[in-house]
């Protein structure tokens, strides 16, 4: 702990939050006649379902965000959350249904605000067949005193 100041978790949760929790629970809202009829428990087994199916993005502020985005990553990720709720939508009513329902794949390439990332570089298989490389310097004999 940096500071003598002792931290009440009632006090500091609400001092971030996941991005897309809001963005969520908009759309939910937006899709559902029922949750706007005020079915919260719904509201939060479709939420969960959609917010797992999503990259967490945890920040203090919305600004924090959106301020480094372009149009094109706020496009993209109003598609990503608005299938992720309505794959979520569709899941959980089958689910009532008393069905079996598979959700769709997740699309695991999400936007990435970081232009500079470097990208992974592959092993040749000649690279991938050699043994690693020592670090160390042979170890020299010992000469025996006669």
């Amino acid at each position: 702990m940096l500071t003598n100041r002792t931290y009440v978790l009632e006090d500091e949760v609400d001092f971030l939050h996941n991005y897309y929790e809001r963005l969520v629970v908009q759309e939910v809202f937006d899709q559902s006649e029922r949750v706007q009829q005020g079915d919260r428990d719904f509201l939060a087994d479709v939420a969960c379902v959609a917010l797992n199916r999503l990259p967490p993005r945890y920040i203090r502020h919305d600004v924090d965000m959106t301020f480094f985005m372009s149009p094109q990553d706020m496009v993209e990720i109003e598609r990503k959350v608005t299938n992720a709720v309505t794959d979520a939508l569709n899941y959980v009513e089958s689910r009532e249904r008393g069905e079996s329902p598979r959700l769709p794949p997740v699309e695991v390439a999400l936007i990435s605000t970081r232009a500079d990332k470097p990208a992974k570089v592959e092993k040749t298989e000649k690279e991938k067949s050699e043994p690693p490389k020592a670090d160390k310097a042979p170890a020299k004999k010992a000469k025996k005193k006669e």
